[in-house]
């Protein structure tokens, strides 16, 4: 099917690993429909049966391969991004998570904004609201309500990146990271508030796995780490005074800030009223993980697929730094322009759906 031409000069690169088949339908579903607009590649470092059902599912849908064995980084996904950046050819990428949902109004903003930046941010919300996904809204409201948030996707601008040389994949939190290395190297960065984009909400347990890990992350901004990891000293405080009133008005304030995050640029319409009331819960719960990641920080680093990441992201500085060095040695700028390294044929980029193997490519999850 002809893609509608807003979309026909983008390209959406996923970076996949399952351990069952369980959301298989419905993001083939998905898949189909974003498919029609821009040009997906699945980077897919699920074991082998299941890249092998995902390549009969997505035949004639997408490009699917496997993640490139010259690429080792400890975190996966970037595995999978660098590897899919490989096979693009549009301009403008969308980089996204399994879990993320685009519509056609999205994708058309996400084309015209990267035309003035080569990195786009845009806002994720949860796409349905069970208990745990209104507690973790209330983090992306504090964060909106004093900035911006960090979003399951990202737009960037291929040329851009191949210049920079990728971007480090031995981190925990691989889209501070990116972000992080494109401002290095003198990208701009648009964070537009009002760019919605859905995402599915993991279940429970995932959620309570995700939860040091996320207090990890904060060690790549050490004036917030600092913050939360003052607020159990200062609730004990305040209890062995009896200082209630201070408890109560800090919770207050903490919810009057979530509050003003989702009103900002129209946010009342897809975050709900009872998610800034979580905000005092989700704080605590930072504040007890924070202790928690700086325990793990201690005893070599957080457990992430089977080994641990000591390092949550690099300083803007010491990517500036090292901007040019030539020291991010996985990109490799010439298998983007060799055919045998895509597999890809002269059909146009909207039509092209097949399943590649990358010369070596690897026969195990990455």
């Amino acid at each position: 099917m002809p893609s509608d031409p807003p979309y026909g000069m983008m390209d959406y690169v996923l970076p996949l690993r399952w351990e069952d088949d369980s959301g298989l339908e419905e993001l083939t579903a998905y898949l189909r429909a974003v498919s029609r607009h821009v040009r997906v590649i699945v980077v897919d470092g699920s074991a082998p049966s299941l890249f092998e059902q995902h390549a009969a599912a997505w035949r004639g849908l997408v490009v699917h391969a496997r993640p490139a064995d010259d690429l080792c980084f400890a975190n996966g996904k970037v595995n999978g991004v660098i590897t899919g950046m490989r096979l693009t050819r549009a301009e403008h990428v969308i980089i996204a998570d399994d879990d993320v949902r685009y519509d056609r109004p999205a994708l058309a903003r996400m084309e015209a904004l990267l035309a003035d930046a080569e990195l786009v941010r845009p806002q994720n919300y949860f796409a349905r609201l069970p208990w745990h996904a209104r507690w973790d809204t209330a983090r992306t409201l504090l964060n909106r309500s004093l900035g911006a948030d960090y979003p399951g996707t990202l737009g960037v601008r291929r040329s851009f990146f191949v210049r920079m040389g990728g971007y480090d994949g031995d981190v925990l939190f691989e889209n501070l990271e990116l972000i992080r290395t494109v401002r290095a190297h003198g990208g701009r960065e648009l964070r537009p508030l009002d760019l919605y984009v859905p995402r599915l909400p993991p279940d429970a347990s995932r959620f309570w796995d995700q939860r040091v890990r996320q207090a990890y992350d904060d060690l790549a901004q050490p004036g917030r780490m600092a913050l939360f990891l003052s607020v159990l000293p200062a609730l004990g405080a305040c209890v062995r005074r009896r200082r209630y009133g201070l408890l109560m008005a800090a919770a207050g304030l903490t919810v009057g800030l979530a509050e003003v995050g989702r009103r900002r640029a129209g946010g009342r319409r897809v975050f709900p009223g009872t998610a800034a009331l979580f905000a005092p819960v989700w704080v605590l719960e930072r504040a007890m993980c924070s202790w928690l990641a700086l325990g793990a920080a201690l005893r070599g680093g957080v457990p992430y697929a089977g080994r641990r990441l000591r390092r949550a992201a690099h300083s803007v500085r010491w990517l500036r730094q090292t901007a040019g060095s030539g020291s991010l040695v996985a990109w490799k700028p010439a298998a983007l322009w060799d055919p045998s390294q895509n597999g890809f044929t002269d059909d146009l980029p909207h039509r092209h759906s097949a399943t590649v193997a990358l010369p070596g490519s690897m026969g195990s999850p990455s």
